[in-house]
């Protein structure tokens, strides 16, 4: 039965990598995933022939509520609220490893040696401020929590103050491991836990995308520290890799947005510089110049070549498949039409991706910033559906914008830029685009997915 384990595990880890494999292109994307399904299969079914395991009565009931629990997720939940989804996955996962360390601790204390010590608290530590964290988040994506930068003085010191009272409370725990400590690891659990409230409180909306991804980072770390408490191979290897990717993809996302990442360790991050925002905002000179949809529809078919730039807006409007429909028109006519996608468009990485996924857009007609970021001055019509920040010249004009510096998409080189939006409210930085007020450049208002399908109407 041992080797029957063994084996599943062994497989179960070979799934999970050319699961995460898969997942680097659009095109093996989905592969990537239905492997690492089978990888989790695989673990599962391995854990149950845990000699360990004297009873199942337990264990059914858990996977009966969990399942329950995932499959309304996956029905009730749209994809444009994938982001929130993903907040509380991290939540359940970094509360799942955190209570296993309260378990091993309250089952074993006294009679752990220092490794194992070492592992049970880190686990907890960050299982903790992963679930609160995490919540945190999805409270924000959900508007249940401010959106905004909510700082306070000496923020960054005092944080930095109660992570090393963790780490202190910690280190005795490792030292003192001979005897049961339950005041010290307790404070250290309800101070992790106050700790992820406090990490994420005064990060703004503009920045869920890194947060998610370094959540993502935290409970993978914390899952595979619980694999060396437990002695389990498979979760030690699902969790060094689900905590390395989300940990380079994190920075990916910081480079993305040109934040430092020590901002994102360190908190407070995504909070513009007043005076820079000031400065910023006064840059954009020139009127708006409104168009009609046969405005928009007569640019887009007299053009040879399209790129479109989806953002945050076309997932509130629930957009996606009316791109789509417009986009088949267009090649139907001759047009070649692409997507632009930037790494940080929505509210978390590739959410653009993901949705227009759902719509069936081919994956080779997908391109990343710097595969298609030249190929703007080339092209007749960009257009801009829901994004803002992602699409701003100030990024590249402006030095006292809040945003320069982060590499945004050309879309003011194109001969032609059609914006779709709802109305002049600016995006998550709270500055105006330069681009709307550009010569070549028109806004049509109104819903997204109806304007597209007025577009698609008139081309037709």
């Amino acid at each position: 039965m041992n080797l029957q384990l063994e084996i599943l595990y062994l497989l179960a880890s070979v799934l999970f990598v050319l699961g995460l494999r898969g997942l680097t292109s659009p095109v093996t994307a989905r592969r990537g995933v239905i492997l690492a399904e089978f990888g989790m299969v695989a673990a599962v079914w391995g854990t149950l022939l845990h000699p360990a395991i004297v009873t199942f009565k337990w264990i059914i009931i858990a996977g009966a509520i969990g399942s329950a629990i995932g499959i309304a997720m996956s029905a009730l939940i749209p994809m444009t609220k994938m982001p929130e989804r993903i907040a509380l996955s991290h939540a359940f996962g970094g509360l799942a490893a955190a209570l296993v360390g309260v378990s091993h601790y309250y089952e074993h204390a006294g009679h752990l040696d220092r490794v194992t010590m070492s592992a049970l608290g880190f686990e907890m530590m960050f299982g903790a401020v992963t679930f609160t964290g995490s919540l945190m988040a999805f409270g924000k994506l959900q508007g249940v929590v401010t959106s905004r930068n909510v700082t306070y003085p000496l923020q960054n010191v005092s944080n930095m103050g109660l992570f090393a009272v963790m780490l202190t409370l910690w280190a005795a725990l490792i030292v003192n491991v001979g005897a049961p400590q339950d005041l010290m690891f307790y404070s250290l659990f309800g101070l992790a836990i106050l700790l992820g409230v406090l990490l994420i409180l005064p990060i703004g909306g503009a920045d869920m995308p890194v947060v998610i991804a370094l959540l993502n980072s935290y409970a993978g770390l914390a899952a595979s520290a619980t694999g060396f408490v437990l002695e389990n191979k498979v979760l030690i290897i699902a969790g060094a890799l689900d905590g390395a990717s989300g940990f380079i993809l994190s920075i990916v996302m910081s480079r993305a947005m040109n934040r430092s990442f020590r901002n994102v360790l360190f908190g407070a991050f995504g909070k513009p510089d007043e005076e820079h925002a000031v400065a910023g905002t006064s840059t954009a000179s020139g009127e708006v110049r409104e168009a009609s949809v046969g405005d928009a529809a007569m640019l887009l078919s007299g053009s040879a070549s399209v790129i479109v730039v989806p953002g945050y807006g076309m997932a509130v409007a629930q957009a996606q498949h009316a791109v789509r429909e417009m986009a088949e028109h267009l090649e139907k006519e001759g047009v070649r039409v692409r997507y632009a996608i930037h790494p940080v468009a929505g509210r978390m990485p590739g959410h653009m991706n993901v949705l227009l996924a759902e719509a069936d857009v081919p994956y080779d007609q997908l391109f990343e910033l710097d595969e298609i970021n030249d190929d703007f001055s080339d092209t007749d019509v960009c257009l801009v559906v829901g994004a803002n920040d992602v699409v701003n010249p100030a990024a590249k004009n402006t030095p006292g914008s809040p945003i320069y510096g982060m590499p945004v998409m050309n879309a003011d080189q194109a001969r032609s830029c059609i914006v779709l939006k709802r109305s002049m409210r600016p995006g998550f930085a709270g500055i105006e685009n330069e681009l709307f007020t550009a010569e070549n450049t028109v806004l049509v208002f109104g819903d997204a997915k109806d304007t597209l399908g007025k577009i698609t109407e008139t081309l037709a």
